[in-house]
């Protein structure tokens, strides 16, 4: 990453009428440092750390609770690079800054100006569209148990799980921090800051960039590439809130959570 760094928004940026399209800016180094930064931890962690740790722990399957743990710690790693380059271009972790820093407000129409109340009716449609394209059969099946939305109802995850509640909570916490930390750093960081290097392009390329980066589990990266794309970076882009990722990313993290207490119950 270069040692360019943002300058801060001025107090003019907190005012909801100001333009959320005027951001600061990354140079394509600094994008891609960004993904490094992301992309080689998490790798290393499932593919790397986790059967090493595997080998240490105890417990009713320690493979599968190294895994939850690798990935806690990588996405917990990913929440606090967002909050440290916040901190560098902002100056203050105060939350006025980190909400319009990382599109944290309400959507806004691009057509009437309007912010939030019917405008939030828009997410609906990509939460449906989200869950037809995870629902299409493009994305071939990972090694068991690490594929753990295929591994659902086999023999291991039901012994695992079974009574289980702890290391339910260990998968819980993964399930919800994934989408949070994931559309935090993607959608709501570097979104906003690719428009002078990719211009109109840069919905496509953040999705691009956010398929690489599940090289921690690549058989999910067909259906990630439209989801990423389609139901993520271009709704938070259009609306300039990364609250319409959020929520079509977190929605399926739902079904996967309710899975996962039927199968503990």
């Amino acid at each position: 990453m270069t040692n360019t760094t943002p300058q801060p928004m001025s107090d003019r940026g907190l005012d909801e009428t100001t333009d959320r399209l005027k951001m600061p800016q990354y140079s394509l180094g600094q994008i891609l440092g960004v993904w490094v930064a992301v992309t080689v931890p998490m790798g290393l962690l499932a593919w790397v750390i986790t059967p090493w740790l595997g080998h240490r722990l105890g417990g009713r399957d320690p493979f599968i609770e190294a895994l939850l743990l690798c990935f806690s710690v990588g996405l917990l790693w990913m929440i606090t690079l967002v909050l440290i380059l916040v901190r560098r271009e902002q100056g203050s972790l105060a939350w006025p800054r980190v909400r319009d820093a990382l599109w944290l407000r309400a959507p806004k129409d691009p057509k009437t100006g309007r912010v939030g109340d019917k405008v939030w009716w828009w997410v609906l449609p990509f939460v449906v569209l989200s869950a037809a394209v995870n629902a299409l059969p493009i994305d071939p099946i990972g090694p068991l148990p690490r594929d753990l939305p295929k591994a659902l109802g086999t023999d291991r995850l039901d012994h695992y799980f079974s009574g289980n509640w702890l290391g339910y909570g260990l998968v819980v916490a993964v399930v919800f921090l994934a989408p949070v930390a994931e559309e935090l750093l993607f959608r709501g960081l570097l979104l906003p800051r690719s428009r002078r290097v990719f211009g109109r392009g840069d919905v496509v390329a953040n999705g691009v960039l956010f398929t690489l980066y599940h090289l921690h589990q690549p058989w999910s990266m067909p259906a990630t590439l439209i989801d990423g794309i389609v139901n993520q970076a271009y709704p938070t882009r259009r609306f300039q809130s990364t609250w319409m990722g959020l929520i079509t990313h977190t929605a399926p993290s739902f079904l996967l959570a309710g899975a996962l207490v039927f199968a503990v119950v």
